[in-house]
């Protein structure tokens, strides 16, 4: 049985294997002054050269490593000579940097040195740091005894390669983009935000006369029959002024956020100051006001509707994770967005939709406290309309938001002259927040809440960022960059590409002459058949075609009535036989694709997590396609009524992490219910602008499986809109 300084021991490593190196170093201290096993002693000091080189604490790793060398062990002996040498090579370099240093910002390098020191591990991880031997019983620390319930985790941030690209000395001013188009999405965006309060303002005056109407000696409030337009508007423009203060108020209410000193952001990044003083200078702008978020992840975003008091908001995880020029690049691109007076409407969307989101959470942990009673399924289905509207109130604005990014990226890169250092902070924000997700198990409610206005989606971190370091990005981007119809598919997302954001900036770095972080060419488009795709948007190309059809049936009874062959105009006067040809159009989609997207899942030819990587970079890949898989590994998400629909599914496999898409109605047995444990997923992987699997079956450790019945749903929904269209069309 192994005693404590051996499970010590295997915590330690297995903390500096995921990279958690403070804990690592508290677990493997003990050990390594221990002296009652020489092994276990042995293998601890090894661990904890490691992570103090990791975590820049150069001096205890040399004096550490020096011990080493004079081990019995030859392995060991010949790794400490060879880890001594890169380390007094690094301690040299690290002084000579700060002795040259310069205020010039193309010589700045990152302050933060401990991610770049490191240490060799050859033979060592394979016999001494990555095995603890228990008798004759060896066990691997980062991963479980190989079956069909285990999978390795891996922690991306510590194996992926960074080409710390250069950035320009000396470049041209970039060609200004064309800000009509974006003004005139701003505007159409406030104008349906205003359109969709006026109808729910209607919406909820109607219920409430009509339910005073229905209950005994109450009568109807007739302020409530009046056109609320005129209310409507004088609220949305009264909020529009007052957002940058209410927002503040909400932010360090509910979120704890606190002012960011110039003093500490200059000790994260001095560059940033640098930048704020000079941009806002040639703006005759003030600076804005800093404000920082307690957020490990590391998200960025800006508030405001005047220049003159816009915030920036960063977390704390955006100014450990990124290096000083990144820090930079962010902020250079939230003063990009301040160039621009769609923040205002982005600022009075984020003020509307953070007190519905924070409804919906308080609704959400009061069904918790009742999951044994009898409201449980009352308060999940008033957290899912709650949580449904403020779905609808921020869908407003997707388009405005994804499209803004492309004009910040521009502004970014031109006030820095660094698109290299853009390009990786936008990578190690999407790391950043996969890893957040890993670590809390679930998406936090800030990140969700708050993600319109984050320059990277959390939702398009999920895959991308947990599967960093095992694939080149260049392999992973490839189907954001030679996808034809890839743009078609980020149309309900609230970030633009990934890949396409990246190769903008590549292109921009050889127009200045340097070497690009991520080399992403306009390669040659992949082949897709229009047919596939025209296949996969069948319902959606229904309701047009469902147009063409009633124009048609118009048309053709109009004919009739004149040359009074039929008498039946009447029934087609009010125009209602145009919804039901729409919905009967769109029924003969769904059922047009149904055998295409949900193909028989067969044993022998499923896909596994070592498959995952390659899915994700195959360049012509469809949803359509339904690739089947199976796969092995956590079920991560939020438990009880705040995940009621299904939302916030994750699946945390071998090789990262991909979301799922459940169906639960029906059903006594969901997913939930096993959130936090071991489960097989078998479904159909689909490859789109955020790659997910609809499950088809999950197997849980106790042998019960769960069957989600998307293709039944589908034909249900089918079968309805076909019988609801018909009978409209027959009724008149």
């Amino acid at each position: 049985m192994p005693t404590n300084a051996e499970l010590s021991l295997e915590a330690g490593l297995v903390a500096l294997k995921q990279g958690n190196y403070p804990l690592a170093i508290a677990k493997l201290t003990p050990v390594a002054s221990s002296q009652e096993n020489p092994t276990t002693n042995l293998q601890a000091r090894v661990g904890l050269v490691m992570a103090y080189a990791r975590t820049g604490q150069i001096r205890k790793a040399t004096v550490l490593c020096q011990t080493l060398t004079e081990s019995e062990n030859t392995q060991v002996k010949e790794w400490a000579k060879l880890a001594l040498t890169h380390l007094t090579q690094s301690q040299k370099s690290s002084k000579a940097k700060s002795a040259g240093r310069v205020n010039s910002p193309s010589q700045h390098q990152p302050k933060k040195t401990a991610p770049e020191t490191t240490v060799p591990s050859v033979g060592l991880m394979n016999t001494v740091v990555s095995s603890v031997k228990y008798g004759n019983k060896t066990v691997t620390p980062s991963s479980h005894t190989p079956n069909k319930w285990s999978a390795d985790i891996p922690t991306p941030s510590s194996s992926i390669y960074w080409r710390q690209g250069k950035r320009a000395k000396v470049w041209q001013p970039l060609k200004k983009p064309n800000s009509i188009p974006l003004d005139l999405l701003a505007l159409g965006t406030l104008a349906a935000l205003y359109w969709v309060l006026t109808a729910v303002v209607k919406i909820i005056s109607g219920i409430i006369n009509y339910t005073l109407v229905q209950l005994p000696y109450l009568e109807p409030l007739q302020f409530l029959y009046l056109n609320p337009a005129s209310f409507v508007l004088m609220f949305v423009l009264l909020m529009m002024g007052l957002s940058p203060w209410l927002l503040d108020w909400l932010l360090t209410k509910y979120y704890g956020q606190g002012e960011l000193s110039k003093d500490v952001l200059h000790n994260h990044s001095r560059e940033t100051i640098r930048v704020l003083k000079r941009y806002s200078q040639q703006r005759s702008w003030h600076i804005p006001k800093l404000r920082i978020l307690p957020i490990p992840a590391p998200i960025a975003l800006t508030y405001g509707n005047l220049a003159r008091n816009a915030r920036i908001v960063v977390s704390e995880g955006l100014l450990e994770q990124l290096a000083e020029d990144e820090i930079a690049t962010i902020y250079a691109a939230q003063l990009g967005h301040i160039a621009q007076w769609n923040l205002a409407v982005m600022s009075l969307v984020l003020l509307l939709s953070l007190p519905i989101y924070h409804l919906y959470q308080q609704i959400s942990i009061w069904g918790n406290r009742q999951s044994e009673g009898i409201w449980y399924k009352p308060i999940t289905i008033l957290a899912s309309v709650v949580y449904g509207f403020w779905c609808l109130l921020t869908g407003i604005s997707l388009w405005l938001s994804r499209v803004r990014h492309y004009y910040s990226d521009i502004y970014s890169t031109e006030i820095t002259g660094n698109p290299n250092a853009l390009t990786r902070a936008l990578l190690k924000m999407a790391v950043g927040i996969a890893v957040d997700i890993q670590k809390t198990e679930q998406t936090s409610w800030q990140l969700e809440s708050l993600n319109l206005l984050l320059p990277v989606g959390y939702q398009q971190s999920v895959c991308l960022g947990s599967i960093a370091g095992q694939m080149p990005f260049e392999s992973i981007l490839m189907w954001d960059t030679c996808h034809p119809y890839g743009r078609w598919f980020a149309i309900n997302n609230s970030h633009p590409l990934m890949g396409d954001r990246i190769q903008r900036l590549s292109q921009i770095a050889r127009q200045w002459h340097i070497d690009p972080e991520i080399h992403l060419t306009r390669q040659q488009t992949a082949q897709v058949k229009f047919q596939s795709f025209l296949l996969h948007i069948a319902p959606f190309v229904g309701i047009p075609l469902g147009c063409v059809f009633a124009g048609l049936i118009w048309l053709t009874w109009q004919t009739a009535f004149t040359l009074r062959l039929l008498n039946l105009k009447w029934i087609y006067d009010d125009g209602k036989f145009v919804i039901g040809s729409l919905l009967i159009g769109f029924s003969i989609g769904m059922v047009c694709r149904m055998n295409s997207f949900f193909p028989d899942i067969k044993t022998t030819n499923v896909g596994n997590e070592q498959s995952l990587p390659h899915l994700l970079a195959h360049p012509s890949a469809l949803p359509i396609d339904g690739i089947s898989v199976q796969l092995v590994g956590k079920l991560l998400g939020r438990r009880g009524a705040g995940n009621c629909l299904g939302q916030d599914l994750i699946l945390q496999c071998g090789t990262g992490l991909v979301k799922l898409h459940h169906i639960s109605l029906g059903q006594s047995v969901n997913p939930q219910d096993f959130i936090g444990r071991q489960i097989i997923v078998t479904g159909w992987f689909r490859r789109g602008a955020t790659p997910w699997i609809d499950i088809h079956t999950v197997q849980t450790q106790t042998g019960k499986t769960i069957y989600s019945p998307h293709a039944i749903w589908s034909t249900a929904v089918a079968v309805a809109a076909q019988a609801w269209g018909a009978y409209i069309f027959l009724t008149g």
